[in-house]
């Protein structure tokens, strides 16, 4: 539970697996709390089909030479980067909400500052005022991005950490479809309603996660972190379903404290101690964390995220939205096997599939635009196939496992700095690649006009996350937070799966050792009994 690992040399012997009705109150808690990737998704996902709305362009766009309303390729790149301007900022606040409110509170005030941005954006008729809201909205969905994969990792239990925060990434995904379902049903509402109704949604979403955290217990770690023990002892209590007293509990919470002493033996905890390259390797683990975040975004999904709809209408397909709503549909589904094989196949060899396939579905797209007319009704159809097989593949490894990896290979003393850092790099990158898309797709003056070429960047950058993850990421299946720290100070990247099982055998080998003491002192006390009488 929480990631602690009972069996750790020096530590507390192994116990045995908690209760089922244990296991269930601690996956519940960090399940609801990956309702943050909800909002995430949602608030990402309303913008691609909300530009194409008719009385939107009408209300915030411009008339061309042909007297149609368009959004220019200036407004355009601003509405829909600047978000990722209050992303950037709120995940590198996220450090003093995280350590400073706590996990929980520090999601509960960012829904807070969330729906200061929502407001504006539902009340708006202008591109300043939307663009303001839209930076508001940013910061708060920022610091959630940030706190709820950090609090699920340090409430879930160990075996099945893996999946509990994949299921953020499962909560993004359903987000994205329910926007291009709400915004596909009101597009032709001939007044304000058409986008007002999408936007305004989110205060709801807001509403329920905080409401859900407001009655969670708090991260026994950060409470541990802030010397507060009766609470953390609450904390776990009810993690575990067991009385504050109970042998477990007590052992889970000398566990947290032993490593946090070793931990502050390594740094002070500071910015600059993320960037050290001593024994804890925290430079490596920093670097690796933001590269992999970085690389996400790299992989090209946003592009189908953002303009998605606008480039399957410039690509002749009949109805963008319909196929919006498709691609989002395959999102979903296909995190599911995602959340799955995280646990089941490793970090490592699941993030190196994705990226080749990935990688080959981006390279043929461009063949398919250069070679096939867009009239083309088989081309359309390839083409939406291959998107989808790309979207699929993405759903499946690198959206969940990206923030898997960022919540575990961090230890404690600099986690929320560290998870701040790398989230920041992801929202970065975000921005970049939503204000350059116009520019490079568009055709006219000081555009690339690229169209589907440009999938040849996003190929490129799948390729590179093959590289990446073989030289950086080491494979944590089945560790306890604690034990990935053994893991960065004892083996390399690449030698890490063999070092990892090393790790879990010998873990089970003295949880046996335990439960054979268990039995041999059972057995003498009743052969003694048995002699007294």
């Amino acid at each position: 539970m929480v990631g602690m690992d009972m069996g750790k040399p020096g530590g507390l012997p192994a116990l045995p697996p908690a209760s089922t009705k244990a296991k269930l109150v601690g996956i519940s808690m960090a399940l609801f709390a990956a309702f943050g990737g909800y909002l995430y998704g949602y608030d990402t996902g309303y913008i691609s089909g909300t530009k194409e709305m008719p009385f939107w362009l009408r209300t915030f766009g411009e008339q061309d030479a042909t007297g149609t309303y368009v959004l220019s390729t200036a407004n355009d790149s601003l509405v829909t980067s600047i978000l990722s301007i209050g992303t950037f900022v709120g995940a590198l606040l996220a450090y003093p909400f995280g350590d400073i409110l706590g996990r929980r509170w520090g999601v509960i005030a960012s829904c807070g500052i969330f729906c200061i941005g929502v407001a504006l954006q539902t009340a708006s008729t202008t591109i300043p005022v939307f663009a303001v809201g839209r930076v508001f909205a940013g910061l708060g969905v920022g610091l959630t991005s940030c706190l709820v994969p950090m609090y699920q990792s340090e409430c879930a239990p160990k075996w099945i950490r893996g999946a509990v925060v994949a299921a953020y990434q499962w909560a993004i995904t359903i987000g994205l479809l329910i926007a291009a379902v709400v915004v596909k049903a009101t597009k032709n509402r001939p007044d304000a309603s058409c986008y007002r109704i999408p936007i305004a949604l989110q205060f709801v979403w807001a509403f329920i996660l905080s409401l859900g955290l407001y009655c969670l217990p708090e991260s026994p770690k950060f409470l541990i972190l802030k010397g507060r023990e009766v609470e953390a002892k609450a904390s776990l209590s009810r993690l575990l379903s067991l009385p504050a007293d109970s042998e477990q509990v007590t052992r889970e919470y000398d566990e947290v404290v032993d490593s946090l002493e070793i931990e502050r033996t390594l740094g002070s905890g500071s910015y600059a101690d993320c960037f050290k390259s001593g024994q804890g390797r925290y430079l490596l683990r920093t670097l690796s964390g933001m590269g992999i975040q970085a690389l996400q975004q790299l992989t090209g999904i946003n592009f189908i995220i953002y303009y998605g709809t606008s480039f399957f209408k410039n690509s002749g397909v009949d109805d963008p939205f319909t196929t919006t709503v498709i691609i989002d549909v395959v999102n979903v589904v296909m995190t599911i096997p995602g959340i799955w094989a995280v646990d089941k196949f490793g970090r490592r060899s699941t993030l190196m599939f994705g990226a080749a396939l990935m990688a080959i579905c981006q390279f043929i797209i461009p063949i398919l635009g250069l070679t096939i007319p867009a009239s083309n009704l088989a081309g359309q159809r390839a083409l939406i196939a291959l998107v989808c097989i790309y979207i699929g593949g993405f759903a499946s490894t690198w959206g969940p496992i990206a923030w898997v990896v960022t919540s575990e290979i961090y230890p404690l003393a600099i986690r929320a700095k560290a998870m701040s850092l790398s989230t920041a790099s992801n929202w970065a990158l975000n921005f970049a690649i939503g204000y350059m898309t116009p520019y490079l797709v568009d055709v006219g003056p000081g555009k690339a006009g690229l169209g589907s070429n440009v999938f040849w960047i996003w190929g490129g950058f799948c390729a590179i996350c093959f590289v990446f993850t073989f030289f950086f990421i080491p494979e944590t299946k089945g560790l306890s937070l604690e034990q990935v720290d053994e893991l960065y100070q004892h083996s390399s990247i690449i030698g890490s799966n063999k070092y990892r099982q090393k790790i879990l055998t010998d873990e089970a080998n003295r949880t046996e050792g335990v439960v054979d003491e268990i039995r041999n002192d059972s057995f003498k006390d009743k052969e003694n009994h048995t002699i007294h009488h």
